[in-house]
């Protein structure tokens, strides 16, 4: 019987040691995941950044140079986006 209970303490640990080893494994892969996500993250706010400046310069300079036309654009656009809006 000692033999036994020496053979199953002697499993759990070992089983408990491939369960420890493969979440680790898991948790390394999910911490690299969440790394890279991040990361892309970032890159993406920074783009969005980039876009918004270069719009605010488009729209100063539309101002400027065809305040008509901008207006224009402007109540085109509101007109569309309150369309879609109610739809």
């Amino acid at each position: 019987m000692a033999q036994y209970s020496t053979d199953a303490t002697h499993a759990k640990h070992e089983l408990r040691d491939v369960a420890t080893e493969q979440f680790e494994k898991v948790a390394g892969h999910v911490e690299g995941a969440v790394k890279t996500i991040a990361e892309r993250g970032r890159e993406v706010g920074s783009e969005v950044q980039a876009v918004a400046g270069n719009l605010k310069s488009a729209v100063d300079t539309s101002v400027k140079d065809q305040p008509m036309a901008t207006l224009a654009v402007a109540v085109a656009l509101g007109f569309v986006i309150g369309v879609l809006w109610k739809s």
